[in-house]
């Protein structure tokens, strides 16, 4: 191998990436994911690269190296083509751009429109927002000290992992804008007698995975939404997209979402049918954006995926001061942050977890009259998310009870697999959770099938959950349940014994 992997170092889970690596787009470099228990990813990758690849970059709790190729696109095919052949290597892929979800279109209260849609201004009687609540911006860099924003970032105030440093700054004021407008969107500070309001005053931090161009690789946002997580950000928001599905993406995000943080992505801008990824996550509150009128925005994506629709046309926010401190911007990267301000001054009234607080979104949501794939379960509503009760029947939505179930079994080795069956509790079910927690040294995978009377399995299935270890979660809104459900646990590699849950929730 040119290039060893001899000088990485780990520092909490991630490795540092190999001096020179451009920030941004990677496009010469392949993902590729390795098996638990097979030993250190970058270990088992180093045998298979070639002469003319390195690896460059390591996460070892994601269980995936970056390799870098100098040569031809044929020589990255052909690694491609030859390392998924390993029992060893659970994916490889390329290392997909990702970019910033907005459309570029001055500092009072009475010039925005977001929070009076949001009905944010009527929550504040009742709070305005909790310093313990943490929203993680994952985009470009955040202008922490603009004096519209200081009072709610941080300390520190987050990471780089586009320049991999421990400034998430911007490096290009003038151009790198997009991370404070959302950090504004989403918890510019209330009531400070400076410009703009965000939904609430929740703490902030950045994770700086695109950089002044607003593109940026699976890897860095991958690193940066585990990051978040592992801060223990209650709300990761993603004002991205682009790249389509990539196994690295949803394994950060399965392990940010089984660590309890509530991910919140724009569903994209190209006006089409179809949310964009990483929105289509299961994992991710897809959100659209809708005008001051609430009519959906020519520009946004909407479809089966979306759950909520917040202001994301003409709103007023924070911007760089090098740009004047305030503009307008539109997109659903506005919507987005919008949801995850609300989202955190719901956090500031009630205790939830990441799944309670989803639904308590939806359930609180409000109906402006759009199509369900263009507005989901409603219009994000503050005042009511902070007034209801959680489990009330508050709106959109629609509460009620749950029931769980589980079953503790085993597997012998990559060549065995249990499959399970669940018989529905509820006459009207809204939604199902099913969770396998299996042993760490192991790489069990989950897969589930509704509305079916065959079997679930590797080549046969609706939903899937195959991160890299034996932590796998899927969920799943408005179920089929004209059948039992159809659950299989599949050994990758590795044996041991392994619990199945399942939560199925009343509508």
């Amino acid at each position: 191998m040119a290039g060893s992997t001899v000088g990485l170092v780990a520092a909490g889970g991630v490795a540092s990436a190999t001096p020179g690596r451009e920030p941004g787009p990677k496009e010469d470099e392949i993902l590729v994911g390795v098996s638990a228990g097979a030993g250190r990813p970058a270990d088992v990758v180093a045998r298979h690269v070639p002469e003319q690849a390195e690896i460059v970059h390591e996460n070892e709790t994601l269980r995936y190296v970056s390799v870098k190729f100098g040569g031809t696109d044929r020589a990255m095919r052909n690694f491609l083509d030859a390392i998924t052949k390993q029992r060893q290597i659970k994916y490889a892929e390329r290392n997909a751009t990702y970019e910033t979800q907005y459309t570029p279109s001055d500092p009072q209260f009475g010039d925005q429109y977001a929070p009076q849609q949001t009905n944010a201004n009527a929550a504040w009687d009742t709070t305005l927002g909790d310093a313990n609540v943490t929203i993680a911006v994952v985009d470009t860099g955040a202008q922490y000290d603009h004096p519209d924003l200081q009072g709610n970032f941080e300390s520190n105030p987050g990471r780089d992992f586009a320049d991999d440093d421990s400034d998430p700054y911007p490096d290009a004021p003038n151009d790198e804008y997009h991370g404070t407008h959302v950090s504004g969107c989403a918890a510019a500070v209330v009531d400070n007698g400076t410009g703009v309001a965000g939904q609430g005053n929740s703490s902030l931090i950045n994770g700086r995975a695109l950089d002044e161009s607003g593109r940026g690789s699976t890897s860095d946002i991958a690193d940066a939404v585990k990051w978040a997580a592992d801060q223990g950000a209650d709300v990761i928001n993603l004002s991205l997209g682009g790249g389509g599905y990539t196994d690295t993406m949803k394994n950060a995000v399965s392990y940010a979402t089984d660590s309890g943080s509530l991910i919140i992505a724009a569903a994209g801008n190209d006006g089409s049918r179809g949310v964009s990824y990483p929105a289509a996550y299961s994992e991710c509150v897809a959100i659209s954006a809708v005008d001051s009128n609430e009519q959906l925005a020519s520009f946004s994506q909407y479809g089966d995926d979306v759950e909520l629709c917040a202001p994301g046309v003409d709103v007023l926010s924070t911007t760089t001061e090098a740009r004047g401190s305030y503009e307008q911007l539109s997109g659903t990267s506005m919507a987005t942050p919008v949801t995850s301000g609300v989202a955190g001054l719901t956090l500031a009234k009630w205790d939830l977890t990441n799944s309670e607080l989803r639904s308590h979104l939806k359930n609180t949501a409000r109906d402006v009259g759009l199509s369900s794939d263009e507005q989901g379960s409603g219009h994000v509503d503050a005042y009511d998310a902070v007034t209801t009760e959680p489990g009330d029947d508050g709106g959109g939505g629609g509460g009620g009870d749950s029931t769980t179930a589980s079953v503790t079994d085993s597997l012998s080795g990559y060549w065995d697999y249990d499959d399970w069956t669940y018989a529905w509790e509820f006459s009207s079910t809204s939604k199902v959770e099913v969770v396998l927690d299996g042993p760490s040294d192991a790489d069990f995978d989950l897969y589930v099938k509704d509305g079916s009377t065959d079997p679930a399995g590797p080549g046969d299935y609706d939903y899937k959950s195959t991160s890299p270890d034996s932590q796998e979660s899927i969920t799943i809104d408005g179920p089929d349940t004209s059948t039992d459900l159809q659950i299989d646990v599949d050994s990758y590699t590795g044996s041991g014994s392994y619990t199945l849950t399942i939560t199925e929730y009343s509508g």
